[in-house]
C-alpha cells in the first residue's frame, strides 16, 4: 500500500507542476481602464494578448468617468495603463502625479506636441473636431466659418452636440484656455438658448444630420467615415471653420502607465505595442484615426496631417489639464 502511495504520488506531482507552470505563463495580467470604446480597440488588443501571452483586462467607460474614478482610487487603483480618448482627461490625472515616466524609446518616437511635456503620457493617435452638416439643407456658402457662428438667428434649433462625450468636453477646456472663461461661458449659454440640440455621444450626430433632426453637428472627424465606409452616397459632409478657429481643434488619443502598478515592464510593453507599425497602420486604416509615427501608409480618406495642422488653432495639448473646471462650467450652465 505504501508503494502505491509513492506511486500515485509520483504520477500526481508531475501533473501538479504542470499546471503550476501553465498557471505561470497567464499570471502575468495587465488592467487597462479605456475610455476608447471597445468596437475600436479590442482587436489590437487581443493581437497583443496572442503576441505576448500577457492577458489584458479592461474596463471600458467615459474617459472622464475613468479619470474621476483614477483621481478617487488613487494609489489603490488596479489599473496599470489609462488609455484616454483625449489628452484632457490625461492632463487631469498627470496633474496629480499619477504617471510614471515612459522611457525614452517610447518618447522618441512621437512628435513633442503629441506627448506630455515631462513625459508622463504619449498619444496613440490623433483626431480632429470638424463641421459636419447636410449637404442637402445647407449649402457650401452658408456654412459658418467660426464655431462661433452657431450662436447666430439662422442655426436656432439646427445644431447638435453631446455634451458629456469626452471629446467635446475636451474641446471645451481647450476653448477655456483659448479665449477665457467669460467668452466660453457666453458661447455655451449663446448656443442652449439657440437651441442646440443634445445627444449622448457622436455616433447619434452623424445619424441625427442623415435624419434630418439637425442640419449642423459638432463631432470628431472619423465618425462620419466610418459610416462613409459602408455607404459612399451617405448623406452627411463634413469640412472645418476657418484657418485658426478654436473648433478646428486638433486632439489626441492617448496612454500612461500608472506610478501604483506593480506590472509596469508590461505595461511599458503595451504602450510600444500601440506605437509599433502594426498598430499604428489599424488606428488609420481601420479606425480612421492619424497615425502619430513615422513610416505608416496614409489613409486616403484623411486630409494629410500636415494640411491639418495648417487649420488647427494654435495650441499646447498640456494645457488642456483642467477638466474638473470645464464640467463645473458645464454644470453651471446646466448643459450636463
Amino acid at each position: 500500500m505504501f508503494t502505491n502511495r509513492i506511486s500515485m504520488f509520483n504520477y500526481i506531482l508531475p501533473v501538479l507542476l504542470l499546471f503550476t507552470v501553465i498557471g505561470a505563463v497567464h499570471a502575468e495580467t495587465l488592467t487597462v481602464y479605456s475610455g476608447r470604446s471597445k468596437s475600436l480597440v479590442e482587436p489590437i488588443i487581443k493581437q497583443f494578448e496572442q503576441e505576448t501571452g500577457i492577458e489584458v483586462k479592461v474596463s471600458y467607460a467615459n474617459t472622464t468617468q475613468l479619470a474621476v474614478t483614477l483621481l478617487t482610487e488613487g494609489d489603490k487603483s488596479p489599473a496599470a495603463l489609462f488609455w484616454a480618448q483625449d489628452a484632457g482627461a490625461l492632463g487631469a490625472v498627470s496633474k496629480k502625479e499619477m504617471f510614471e515616466k515612459l522611457p525614452e524609446s517610447i518618447l522618441g518616437q512621437v512628435p513633442s506636441d503629441f506627448r506630455d511635456a515631462n513625459g508622463l503620457w504619449v498619444a496613440t493617435s490623433g483626431r480632429a473636431r470638424v463641421l459636419s452638416y447636410s449637404p442637402e439643407r445647407v449649402k457650401m456658402e452658408e456654412l459658418p466659418q467660426s464655431v462661433f457662428d452657431l450662436v447666430q438667428p439662422m442655426w436656432k434649433d439646427r445644431v447638435g452636440w453631446a455634451p458629456t462625450n469626452a471629446s467635446f468636453q475636451a474641446f471645451v477646456t481647450a476653448l477655456r484656455m483659448q479665449v477665457g472663461e467669460e467668452r466660453t461661458e457666453e458661447w455655451l449659454r449663446g448656443m442652449k438658448a439657440n437651441g442646440v440640440k443634445k445627444y449622448a455621444k457622436n455616433t447619434p450626430i452623424i445619424e441625427a444630420l442623415a435624419a434630418g433632426e439637425i442640419d449642423l453637428g459638432l463631432p470628431n472627424h472619423y465618425y462620419l467615415l466610418r459610416f462613409k465606409k459602408g455607404n459612399s452616397s451617405y448623406p452627411v459632409a463634413q469640412t472645418f471653420f476657418k484657418a485658426g478657429d478654436p473648433g478646428n481643434l486638433v486632439n489626441v488619443a492617448g496612454i500612461g502607465v500608472l506610478k501604483s502598478s506593480d506590472n509596469k515592464a508590461a505595461a511599458v510593453r503595451f504602450v510600444a505595442f500601440l506605437l509599433s507599425p502594426k498598430a499604428q497602420q489599424y488606428f488609420t486604416s481601420d479606425v480612421f484615426e492619424y497615425p502619430v509615427i513615422e513610416g505608416v501608409i496614409p489613409n486616403a480618406n484623411l486630409l494629410p496631417l500636415s494640411e491639418l495642422l495648417e487649420l488647427a488653432p494654435t495650441f499646447d495639448l498640456n494645457q488642456m489639464d483642467d477638466l474638473e473646471g470645464t464640467v463645473d462650467l458645464l454644470r453651471g450652465v446646466e448643459i450636463l
